[in-house]
């Protein structure tokens, strides 16, 4: 059996560290996962870790580029392992999280950490310096002000969609988004912890904000209106048209495989462009397959499901193409 498309994937990438506003940064690395950073009067705020402590260290990096204010919080949009593992590499901080991203935590933390570093073994550079899970210090329900100085933070669990504890950092002055994994742009959304009926209700509120710049999960930073609505509406589009398939092939009783070569044959033309595509498509397949059957709380994957997922779906693709070209 081939390994997972992103096995292969083991280029660096390049990072950019763009000012969004004063003392706002966006720090992106084309296609692999975002953080940003909020410079109060007195401290930083981090978004997202990053996946291990060493890597963790390069955003401190940029940081100690433009301030020697030190990293006082870091948020967790959600619960992934790429998230959140680099946490302890920001000594000192204190760790936020919604209290359904640590729900999420207890039940299946250590099954994800396991599986993702599995799956893609670039992004977890130096995990070997991962000291275990990470732990949110302070846990809220829905939402939270933080005061930096005169500089307001708001940190909104926005709704079910990338993951069921999905959270973005808002700037209400200076109308800035750090939207998480609940907006990708440029990159295939990762849908194997979904909820993909209620993803476009969440879309709509963060759409609602109205945010005139905006951090994705994954791609570039977004830089005017414009942008900010290609990226909303481009991430509704590809988990509509994914869903849209998976319940019309569940209610004439197709099988999952077939369902993932039906999606692949009908997405791959609008969207095999987008990063990670290959990775993600038998993971955001799989979940749309059970959602469509009706199972509202995402199975929890683990290394054993990871491989035998990828095998049924994968391996028979591969099988199918070489009988077609010999």
């Amino acid at each position: 059996m081939s390994g997972f498309a992103s096995t292969t994937d083991l280029a660096d990438k390049n990072v950019s560290f763009e000012e969004l506003g004063p003392g706002l940064y966006g720090w992106t690395a084309e296609g692999d996962p975002n953080s940003g950073i909020v410079i109060g009067d007195d401290s930083v705020l981090v978004v997202d870790a990053q996946a291990t402590p060493a890597m963790a260290r390069d955003v401190i990096a940029r940081i100690r580029e433009v301030t020697d204010k030190p990293v006082r919080h870091v948020v967790l949009s959600h619960y992934h392992a790429v998230r959140v593992l680099g946490a302890s590499g920001y000594e000192g901080a204190e760790i936020i999280a919604s209290d359904v991203t640590r729900d999420l935590i207890v039940e299946r933390g250590q099954q994800d950490m396991d599986s993702e570093i599995g799956r893609f073994p670039r992004l977890f550079r130096g995990k070997e310096s991962i000291p275990g899970l990470t732990w949110p210090h302070v846990v809220f329900h829905k939402r939270m002000t933080l005061w930096m100085g005169r500089r307001e933070v708001q940190i909104i669990h926005i709704g079910r969609s990338h993951t069921a504890g999905d959270t973005v950092v808002w700037l209400p002055q200076e109308r800035v988004l750090f939207a998480g994994d609940t907006v990708e742009f440029g990159a295939t959304p990762y849908c194997g912890d979904a909820h993909f009926t209620d993803w476009p209700a969440t879309l709509a509120a963060v759409r609602a904000l109205g945010a005139e710049k905006l951090v994705p999960g994954r791609g570039r930073s977004l830089l005017n209106k414009a942008e900010v609505e290609e990226g909303i509406a481009g991430t509704i589009a590809f988990t509509s048209d994914l869903f849209a398939i998976a319940k019309a092939g569940v209610a004439k009783g197709a099988t999952l495989k077939q369902v993932y070569d039906e999606a692949m044959a009908a997405m791959r033309p609008k969207y095999g462009q987008w990063v990670i595509f290959e990775h993600c498509m038998p993971f955001d397949v799989s979940r749309a397959y059970d959602e469509a059957q009706g199972i509202d709380h995402p199975r929890i994957w683990t290394a054993e499901r990871d491989i035998e997922m990828w095998r049924a779906l994968e391996q028979g693709s591969a099988m199918k193409s070489a009988e077609v070209q010999s």
